[in-house]
């Protein structure tokens, strides 16, 4: 997915809500602060999306433009219905973040897309393959740097101390693991 299919999406979750405003999060939230990013963050077809005003058309989003939809099929991207529980965030994520909007894409919708530390905090709290894989390439490319994230850990309100003390030694092991891989990577310590 790309800058252009995000905004179609946005586009189109408004046409089926009628709302205007709408939160993305999940990998392709990447493409409202880093808007034509490397091609490795641009491998998900799908957008995670939902009404800030309206969660509960978040249904509605997954019908018109989900997985399997005419959407998706037309257009090879889809969007999957969320809403705020989806992704562990840390506090002030809502400061942070970033508008894709424009007449033309948006139809003048506004999308807010997570900042890039609060994707790779979402991505660390969730701890599948595919996030690990995300995270370290938003660590090798300098997108995030691990001092940051390590930080940011105690921002995790969401989380008990120990699953923060984990968050910690699995950005440390990141760092560790590109640094066997080659890249200098600064570990935060």
């Amino acid at each position: 997915m790309n800058r252009e299919d995000l905004e179609h999406i946005i586009r189109a979750a408004g046409d089926v809500t009628d709302e205007y405003e709408f939160i993305i999060v999940g990998s392709q939230s990447i493409l409202g602060p880093i808007p034509y990013p490397p091609d490795v963050f641009k491998l998900s077809a799908e957008a995670d999306i939902y009404p800030r005003a309206a969660e509960g058309k978040s249904e509605l989003i997954e019908g018109a433009l989900g997985e399997g939809s005419q959407f998706h099929t037309t257009y090879g991207y889809y969007a999957q219905g969320v809403d705020s529980t989806t992704a562990k965030l840390p506090l002030g994520w809502e400061g942070r973040l970033h508008r894709v909007q424009s007449e033309r894409g948006t139809n003048g919708r506004l999308g807010l897309c997570l900042d890039v530390i609060d994707l790779f905090m979402s991505k660390a709290a969730a701890n599948r393959e595919k996030d690990r894989e995300f995270n370290l390439a938003l660590l090798q490319h300098g997108f995030v740097k691990a001092a940051d994230a390590i930080k940011m850990v105690d921002q995790m309100h969401l989380l008990g101390d120990a699953d923060k003390r984990s968050m910690r030694a699995r950005i440390r092991r990141w760092v560790k693991l590109l640094d066997k891989r080659g890249y200098d990577i600064p570990s935060g310590d």
